[in-house]
């Protein structure tokens, strides 16, 4: 069977290399923006309800196009009439259909914090970000080295960017608890394969230190599987294609959000 990721990381370590001659300017205007930065774990970090980071997805590799006419600033401001917390923005081209222009449209419209969600690799990527207007950005760790994984992390806090550090097992989340990462997504998706089980969700999120946000991402399309999200002692899940394809994502939102009150057991205090 392919290496999905393996296949994406080759495609997006060749567009990073067609930065190499932006690289300077864009460090030195990242490092000159005055920009206000929203703070996306202080909004996911609720204890009297779930929390929903809303995202603008036009495709994947694995369901093809989901939405390929999407409007992202009309689907941003229905996320945020919803009550969503943070709003998601593929901004991957060639397997998602997404563009840094998306993140860019979606900055002007909405107040809400934004995740800028690709494959970052680079010092590069977290510069572009700054400049293009996210919040935060995803950093998975399946697709970095240790020392790459703990220089992004530290560059993207010195630049006033929140990370939303991503693990599918237990090696995963310690180095991402190693790095002192706060904002933790458990995805899953398995980007091998492209499988999706939630007890993947099941397995780490009680490892997971209660100062941490827990983000559980992916295979999320029911109210009755974010309330036992929600019992597990997840704060927040990040909701995509099952809001895509909703004919209604103002009412998908808030069902996802319904009922879903106080945590169940504790996590770990660290």
């Amino acid at each position: 069977m392919q290496d999905r990721l393996e296949q994406i990381l080759l495609r997006k370590r060749a567009e990073i290399e067609d930065l190499g001659s932006e690289l300077e300017r864009m460090r030195r205007e990242a490092r000159l923006s005055s920009r206000r930065f929203r703070s996306m774990a202080h909004a996911l970090k609720k204890r009297e309800c779930l929390t929903l980071i809303a995202e603008v997805k036009r495709a994947s590799p694995s369901a093809g196009l989901i939405a390929p006419d999407c409007d992202p600033i009309q689907q941003a401001l229905r996320y945020a009439d919803a009550g969503a917390e943070a709003i998601s923005v593929l901004t991957d081209g060639p397997f998602f259909s997404g563009s840094l222009e998306d993140l860019r449209r979606v900055r002007a419209a909405v107040d809400l914090p934004l995740l800028r969600k690709d494959f970052i690799l680079s010092p590069a990527q977290l510069y572009q970000s700054v400049l293009w207007g996210a919040d935060a950005v995803l950093l998975i760790v399946a697709a970095l080295s240790p020392p790459e994984l703990r220089d992004l992390h530290a560059l993207a806090v010195d630049l006033g960017v929140e990370a939303l550090v991503e693990v599918h097992d237990q090696a995963e989340l310690d180095r991402a608890l190693s790095i002192d990462a706060t904002l933790i997504g458990i995805n899953n998706r398995n980007l091998r394969t492209f499988s999706i089980d939630l007890a993947t969700t099941e397995r780490l999120v009680g490892s997971i230190p209660e100062h941490c946000v827990a983000v559980s991402e992916s295979g999320i399309v029911s109210r009755s599987q974010a309330e036992h999200l929600r019992s597990l002692g997840i704060d927040a899940i990040l909701v995509g294609e099952a809001l895509m394809r909703s004919a209604d994502p103002k009412a998908k939102v808030a069902e996802l959000r319904r009922g879903a009150g106080e945590s169940g057991e504790r996590r770990p205090l660290g």
